[in-house]
């Protein structure tokens, strides 16, 4: 299992500032101080809140509804950009490995991102994910939770150059993203444990989310 998803986090970001031409990161820095100047992040919802309810379709089609993971114990649930953002990426396969653990305490896991299914699917076939995977296309849920942000027109354009169809793939919302975020929901749907950060590049620890999780017993 992964002792440190922050290390290994750490790692691509250091990789990335190696590849990345120095007017791009600028760019990438400025939309990120930015963001966190905003203070969105601190108006996001958070621990007392009740969990905005939800009904997204899977990576399969298949709708799944919050209430309905609610019934059957507490719920994980992590909000994430897309599979083109390598943090992202990491951070699914982090909550992979622990997945077991979270099953273990009588929870749920779910992912929630802006992408289509189709795109979903292909993302939790490549990491072999085994937990639900859902499209938020528009973001309606993540603007439920205060999420949502619309990015800088300066670095959408940095995004178009890197490759980054966010039109497609977000089946025609390609400015709008989610802070990542991950919260602990109790059966009686209220949030109990948070972490929100407009730094793309840090994540929830596993181990963070477990503790709440024993928290709740």
């Amino acid at each position: 299992m992964t002792d440190s998803l922050a290390a290994e986090l750490r790692a691509v970001l250091q990789q990335g500032e190696q590849l990345i031409p120095d007017g791009k990161r600028e760019l990438m820095e400025r939309a990120g101080r930015e963001l966190a100047a905003s203070g969105q992040a601190a108006r996001a919802a958070g621990v007392g809140d009740t969990a905005p309810a939800f009904r997204l379709p899977s990576a399969t089609g298949e709708q799944t509804a919050l209430a309905d993971l609610l019934a059957e114990g507490p719920v994980v649930l992590t909000f994430y950009r897309g599979a083109w953002c390598p943090f992202c990426n990491l951070a699914l396969r982090a909550l992979q490995q622990h997945l077991g653990a979270f099953t273990a305490r009588g929870a749920r896991l779910v992912a929630v991102s802006p992408q289509v299914p189709d795109e979903s699917l292909t993302l939790a076939e490549k990491e072999q994910l085994e937990f639900p995977v859902l499209s938020d296309v528009g973001s309606g849920t993540a603007h439920a939770y205060g999420l949502a942000f619309d990015l800088p027109g300066y670095l959408a354009e940095v995004y178009e150059e890197f490759g980054f169809d966010l039109q497609r793939v977000n089946g025609g919302h390609a400015r709008t993203l989610p802070i990542p975020a991950c919260y602990v929901i109790d059966r009686a749907g209220v949030i109990r444990w948070a972490f929100v950060d407009p730094d793309y590049s840090r994540r929830a620890e596993p181990s963070d989310i477990l503790a709440a999780l024993d928290d709740l017993a």
